[in-house]
């Protein structure tokens, strides 16, 4: 999620430089060619405009300037396309985690399944949102479930995300992950918590009637 919040501040510059660039030029247009040339103050101003607008006739055969506003587009979207690729590939990144767990979709609850040979025996358990009269006090309305995820941080996790009726999707925001479970496929996403706390997410795919009642919450804590 950093990753992310970095190439967009990063694009966002390139895309503030061309807008006050498109912006200014549109008002010049705007101003010198239609107010100016229906309300001139003076018969100057009448043949300034003119004047430019002969120049212009002779900048669009202008070769070189035509190679200039081909070249520069291109030289942006390949700056632009160099931290992206970065990014898309480190997100796919294979890597040898400490830990995996399986996320279930159901209709509609997640269930979680923690079979790795650090623990004894496997751990399974269903995750069922929290109605508004089972919530305490400051525990969010349809984000708060009964058995939350509990995982460790600086720890390289795997997910396994898969569904056993219709199409779900595992989306946490806060770690910038959103991964589709399809039924009969196993789809797996990597994950590093940098600090404790609890994180919230929900079901991203139209799974059905109770689609905004199958929420996912995870709390990180100290390994």
């Amino acid at each position: 999620m950093e990753g992310i919040i970095i190439l967009h501040n990063y694009i966002f510059f390139y895309l503030i430089l061309i807008f006050i660039f498109i912006f200014w030029f549109l008002t010049q247009i705007l101003y010198q060619f239609f107010f100016i040339f229906h309300y001139p103050k003076s018969r100057y101003e009448v043949t300034w405009i003119r004047f430019h607008y002969n120049s212009l006739r002779n900048i669009t055969h202008f070769s070189q300037l035509e190679i200039i506003w081909t070249l520069l587009p291109g030289l942006v979207l390949i700056l632009i396309a160099v931290p992206s690729f970065s990014l898309l590939y480190a997100m796919d990144e294979v890597l040898n985690p400490l830990l995996t767990f399986k996320a279930i979709g159901h209709q509609w609850y997640w269930s979680y399944e923690f079979s790795d040979s650090l623990f004894e025996q496997e751990i399974v358990f269903d995750s069922n949102v929290l109605f508004e009269s089972q919530l305490n006090l400051g525990e969010f309305r349809l984000l708060s479930v009964d058995n939350p995820l509990v995982l460790p941080t600086n720890t390289h996790i795997r997910t396994v995300v898969t569904s056993m009726d219709v199409l779900h999707s595992w989306a946490i925001p806060s770690y910038g992950i959103k991964i589709d479970a399809c039924p009969g496929r196993l789809n797996q996403v990597f994950l590093f918590i940098q600090r404790e706390g609890t994180f919230y997410g929900q079901c991203s795919e139209l799974c059905g009637v109770s689609h905004s009642i199958m929420p996912i919450t995870v709390k990180a804590i100290s390994i």
